[in-house]
């Protein structure tokens, strides 16, 4: 693989800059389209550093990605950025791992998930069990307990009768324990979100003193030390399962970060729009027919250039 040329890494940064400030017009679009057919580098370099963008959107503030940009246009930090481009470039099964910014023990998982994959699995006691995108799970059945570890991600879990061994699922913040149930299982950085849709589950923080009984139509959100109040379960909480996504007056950034989940390329958001709310129902494996129902109901419009950028601005942009 031939390295990057510092002069087409600073232009691929320099219309990273220009798109991600949400001001171009058709002229600029035009312009940008004509720099990106020119030359077969343009498009690889693009590719790359749109790619390596995408993830840090996901993990950092809008201003640190501009600051992370902008120093690299500075001469010695260029250098630096088309030496490690170059790397990332010829190390594809490195840059898969990066792009989705998943631990690398995921991957070691009894079962995992790819981004935008969900699968369903039946264990030895009939129980069922469906992952939802990008979910890591390992599975250990013993004499006394039958235990499933959520690495990372969803799932859905679905007992089957007549074990009696208990069946638990374990995370960093604790134990839930089912009581012949049907119940939601999901990592949220340093949170486990436990939402009850049929019987009841038991709630142990691991740093807590005592369990509490969540029961169906219920959510809780659990940290280490701490099991938070029971809420209402959402509407159309397991509706990911049957490839839906039920908004019932949700944020706007919030459901982009769901379709997002299902969705390939970068897809963004003016943060002025972050605060809007909708509701109604959304296929997640067909996140352009999803993206293209929010202009007749929101003041918004779609911004695409070619099928790995995507961006939701206000319509009167």
């Amino acid at each position: 693989m031939s390295a990057v040329s510092a002069k087409v890494l600073d232009a691929a940064i320099e219309w990273q800059l220009c798109l991600d400030s949400g001001a171009v017009g058709a002229e600029q679009q035009h312009a940008f389209t004509e720099w990106l057919a020119a030359h077969p580098e343009h498009a690889r370099v693009w590719q790359q550093l749109n790619g390596l963008d995408i993830r840090l959107a996901s993990a950092a503030a809008q201003p640190a990605r501009q600051a992370l940009l902008h120093s690299a246009r500075r001469s010695g930090a260029r250098r630096f950025a088309a030496t490690a481009l170059s790397l990332l470039l010829a190390g594809g099964v490195l840059l898969g791992l990066l792009a989705q910014q998943r631990p690398l023990g995921d991957y070691l998982a009894d079962a995992h998930t790819a981004r935008g994959e969900q699968r369903e699995l039946q264990l030895s006691d009939r129980s069922r069990v469906r992952l939802n995108s990008a979910s890591a799970l390992d599975i250990n059945f013993s004499a006394s307990e039958r235990q499933l570890h959520l690495r990372s991600g969803e799932i859905l879990v679905q007992t089957a009768p007549g074990d009696p061994r208990p069946l638990v699922v374990v995370t960093e913040q604790g134990r839930l324990r089912a009581l012949g149930t049907r119940f939601l299982v999901r990592r949220e950085g340093d949170n486990t979100r436990l939402t009850v849709l049929q019987s009841a589950v038991a709630a142990h923080p691991v740093e807590g003193a005592s369990e509490r009984i969540i029961q169906a139509g219920e959510q809780v959100l659990m940290q280490r030390q701490h099991l938070g109040q029971a809420q209402p379960a959402p509407l159309g909480a397991e509706a990911w399962s049957h490839g839906m996504l039920v908004a019932d007056n949700l944020r706007l950034d919030e459901l982009l970060d769901a379709l997002g989940e299902y969705r390939s390329g970068y897809l963004g958001l003016d943060p002025s729009l972050a605060e809007l709310r909708i509701s109604g129902s959304f296929p997640l494996h067909d996140s352009d027919t999803a993206l293209a129902a929010l202009p007749p109901s929101l003041p918004v419009r779609i911004e695409q250039l070619g099928p790995w950028w995507t961006r939701v601005v206000p319509a009167a942009q």
